[in-house]
């Protein structure tokens, strides 16, 4: 197919959407309303500072005059793929309609930076302008987009006839926003967390899975992983071919999972000391199967949040349940969640009303989060749907994280209030200020080796904020900085070829200095955690002929139940 017939590659979509998916930290703490105040901030600029908004207008208007005349050398962004269609360049009207949005853009975001807004209300007020100047781009409108025009030609009208279906049916079964993915193509257990194992603990809260070995011999110690709340735990065991739990398997590592229960307002008094309680069932689960006194864990993003303040409690009963502690893409001081692209929203207010919300209604809604999350994000996560599934005509795309991410599951009230209170408290840098099932929150009674993973790209959990999370883990801590965003940074298996990663120790006292010192190598990181956990997993013994243990039998095939609620 020709460059200028095409339409927006598959592979594109499916990059874009990977780099923006769903994570609980930090926008579990921010509402719509918190939306709407920023854009009650640029109104009131507007209306306050109208000498600033006539100037902007001027200029406006003297750029459009240049455009005219032939004059103007604007250009898009360098990667902004929605202009990358050759007629943007080659046909003077398209040219010249570029050109005028993106001088229009510069006009309204040059208001708000000469405004005489505070530095936090500029930040929230440029987050409404983004959205707005990304809501009336050439390119989501059926008459000014190139390639819709051109299929709507090439198909006598019925990529629009297409389009409509698309957008009818989306108003019926997906709240009016465009589908990011085909769900019919995917079904967990057929074709997405298919890892062989079975499921050897069920509490109220989680189910433990255990994976079948595939080696003769495997290393003693196991590892035990434990997801975010806020997504199924399978974004670890997608396809095969990126799943980083049959990775480990076949690197002769025990493998353990926890699946949250995904819960209802009815379990709203689920608090951070239930989780806490119900993951200390499951390690205990895993020593006994696996017949050693001390683990590895493993918890990314809000899971790597859960399993630290589970870690932080044993020190002071001098318990030694936990060998190695590795966390990935988790921000243990919330402080660094300012460095966020959202961290403007984060305030002692918006988390109070936050807390208040979600305490009246029992729960949060991944659903409802994810919506919200999706309009601060809206080129890759709307309007890049908007195009392909409306102008274009197209099914929207197949692809296994896109199913994950949609798959999202709730967040008890008291869960997410604790989780806003750390914003507060800071319990992680300051010992003592939490205290979980009688036992108190210490990162200085705690001790292991941990391996700590961070995203360059990734506007979630920023990398700068996860080399603190590296810091509190202590000074023998490897911290890895991968070349990709949030989710990529854990699905980086070693068959692709792109990846590349920075790793060092934390001695450094801050992460330029990080990046100073650090090693950088070619390909996954995962060989070099793969060595980490084999040097720290004791002794190869015999595989296990069998899963689970007289006492923890065996409950059901993987991937479980709590994956379906």
């Amino acid at each position: 197919m020709s460059m200028e017939n095409r339409d927006p590659s598959a592979s594109d979509m499916s990059e874009a959407a990977s780099r923006n998916t769903l994570a609980l930290n930090p926008l579990v703490g921010i509402r719509g309303e918190d939306l709407v105040e920023s854009a009650g901030i640029l109104f009131k600029a507007a209306t306050n500072e109208p000498r600033v908004a006539t100037e902007q207008w001027l200029a406006f208007i003297g750029e459009l005059g240049s455009i005219a005349a032939g004059k103007s050398e604007r250009a898009p962004n360098a990667g902004d793929r929605r202009f990358s269609d050759p007629v943007w360049k080659d046909s003077s009207l398209h040219s010249s309609l570029l050109k005028a949005y993106l001088a229009w853009g510069e006009a309204v975001n040059g208001f708000v930076d000469k405004t005489s807004l505070s530095d936090i209300d500029k930040a929230r007020a440029h987050l409404i302008t983004e959205i707005l100047i990304d809501a009336v781009a050439p390119t989501n409108a059926m008459l000014t987009n190139p390639a819709a025009v051109r299929k709507f030609i090439d198909t006598g009208g019925q990529s629009l006839w297409d389009g409509l279906k698309n957008y009818f049916n989306d108003l019926t079964k997906n709240r009016g926003m465009p589908s990011m993915v085909d769900t019919s193509a995917f079904k967990v257990g057929e074709n997405l967390a298919v890892t062989p194992g079975a499921v050897v603990l069920r509490n109220d809260l989680l189910e433990v899975i255990q994976y079948t070995p595939t080696t003769a011999t495997v290393w003693k110690r196991p590892l035990l992983v434990t997801p975010p709340q806020i997504n199924k735990y399978y974004a670890l065991d997608l396809s095969p071919d990126k799943s980083m739990v049959r990775f480990l398997v076949e690197s002769g590592i025990q493998s353990f999972a926890v699946s949250w229960r995904n819960p209802t307002a009815a379990h709203r008094d689920w608090g951070l000391e239930t989780y806490v309680a119900a993951l200390d069932e499951a390690v205990d689960a895993v020593r006994e199967i696996s017949g050693t006194e001390d683990i590895s864990m493993m918890g990314s993003c809000s899971g790597g949040i859960t399993s630290t303040a589970y870690f932080a409690t044993l020190g002071s009963a001098a318990e030694k349940k936990i060998r190695n502690m590795v966390l990935a893409v988790c921000l243990l001081d919330p402080n660094s969640a300012e460095e966020s692209a959202f961290g403007c929203l984060i305030t002692p207010e918006t988390m109070r009303a936050a807390k208040e919300s979600s305490r009246l209604k029992g729960i949060v809604d991944g659903h409802d989060l994810a919506r919200m999350f999706a309009w601060m994000r809206p080129n890759d996560l709307i309007w890049n749907y908007w195009v392909n599934n409306y102008l274009l005509g197209n099914q929207p795309p197949a692809f296994d994280i896109l199913y994950w991410n949609a798959d999202t599951t709730r967040l008890p009230a008291a869960l997410h209030g604790d989780y806003l209170d750390l914003y507060f408290t800071n319990p992680f840098m300051n010992a003592g200020k939490l205290t979980l099932n009688g036992k108190i929150v210490d990162m200085g009674k705690v001790e292991a080796d941990s391996y700590v993973i961070a995203g360059v790209t990734d506007h979630i959990t920023p990398w700068k904020g996860v080399y603190k999370t590296a810091q509190i883990m202590g000074e023998g801590t490897t911290f890895v900085l991968s070349n990709s965003g949030h989710l990529q940074s854990l699905l980086n298996p070693p068959s692709n070829p792109k990846a590349s990663f920075m790793i060092g120790s934390v001695r450094a006292d801050s992460p330029d200095g990080f990046l100073a010192a650090a090693e950088k190598r070619k390909g996954s990181w995962w060989l070099d955690w793969r060595d980490w956990l084999h040097a720290r997993s004791g002794e190869e013994v015999a595989a296990p002929v069998s899963l689970g243990s007289a006492r923890h039998p065996i409950l059901g095939a993987a991937p479980g139940t709590y994956v379906f609620d």
